[in-house]
């Protein structure tokens, strides 16, 4: 009888039982949240204080840097309280909102990566149309369809998973609720699940990346064609590089652990995989784009010698 009882909260793992690691976890853990506060905080406070960044490119990058705080606040606190005090327990509502958001914030990025892409592409392609293209109405059209097909993707698996019936066991083996997890819990059927995770998510993964690539292609191939110097042709690719290296480090993760075979992983491979993009590249990106871009970094200055000059008044 036992295993018939609805179960109405879960125990989240975590990542080890090791108490050393757990120590050296929870700081180096602790350390890449603060740095993704700071740093994609700083930069949505560039974006809207400094005129010289109200650009469609920075713009996005606003986003970007909203998503990435939000993004790591959905899992790693719960994983850092789970370092501290063991394993966490989490309601059936609390996980269900845990992996709603992750997905929605996810698969978010994942094409607004896509449209940054296309933004660069215009940009160095059509230069002298920029401005009229990826005019603000365009730009906010953009912005708000990505958050929209975020908002949607993540409804269906929230929407789907709520429908299923859990009894018995429930300790998910990870430090939050993902789908494949909770999957493997279910008592009732979870095909129709496994459909929607394999057909759709792949689909949000796998249809942002290949506009991205595509965007790159006619990138590298006008610039081949159209540009002589070899300075003229080194000038696009450097804007490009921060924006490549974060697609880098969102996809190659994301492609690891949910496109298919998603029955057939294993799911410590699949929660070390989930902490970079959940937990380390939110941490990574406004270094990223800081560290290549001029323009960021003179508007972070121009920010903090007034700070400093206010404080010395």
């Amino acid at each position: 009888m036992l295993n018939q009882t609805e179960v109405s909260e879960f125990i989240l793992l975590g990542l080890t039982d090791i108490q050393g690691l757990q120590h050296f976890f929870f700081i180096s853990f602790l350390l890449l949240y603060l740095t993704s506060l700071v740093g994609n905080g700083a930069i949505v406070t560039m974006v809207i204080s400094e005129p010289q960044l109200h650009t469609p490119m920075y713009f996005f990058l606003g986003n970007l840097s909203c998503l990435d705080i939000f993004y790591s606040t959905v899992t790693v606190p719960k994983m850092l309280t789970g370092f501290l005090f063991g394993h966490q327990p989490i309601s059936f509502g609390g996980c269900l909102a845990q992996l709603h958001f992750f997905h929605f914030l996810g698969s978010t990025e994942a094409v607004l990566l896509a449209t940054m892409a296309y933004d660069r592409y215009v940009a160095i392609c059509n230069p002298l149309r920029y401005t009229l293209i990826m005019n603000p109405r365009t730009c906010l059209l953009l912005a708000v369809a990505s958050w929209s097909t975020g908002l949607v993707h993540a409804m269906m698996h929230s929407v789907m998973t709520s429908q299923l019936r859990f009894c018995g066991h429930n300790h998910i083996h990870h430090f939050f609720c993902d789908i494949k997890p909770l999957l493997n819990l279910a008592c009732s059927s979870t095909s129709l699940n496994m459909t929607l995770l394999n057909v759709v998510t792949t689909s949000i993964v796998l249809g942002p990346l290949t506009l991205v690539l595509l965007s790159y292609l006619y990138i590298i191939s006008f610039v081949f064609q159209k540009v002589r110097s070899q300075e003229g042709r080194w000038k696009p690719f450097s804007t490009c590089a921060s924006h490549l290296t974060i697609v880098a480090l969102l996809y190659v993760p994301v492609l690891f652990n949910y496109t298919p075979p998603s029955s057939g992983s294993s799911p410590k491979k699949d929660m070390q995989v989930s902490l970079m993009y959940s937990a380390v590249t939110p941490a990574l990106n406004p270094l990223i784009y800081t560290l290549r871009n001029q323009e960021v970094r003179s508007a972070l200055k121009k920010i903090l010698g007034r700070k400093l000059f206010a404080g010395g008044k």
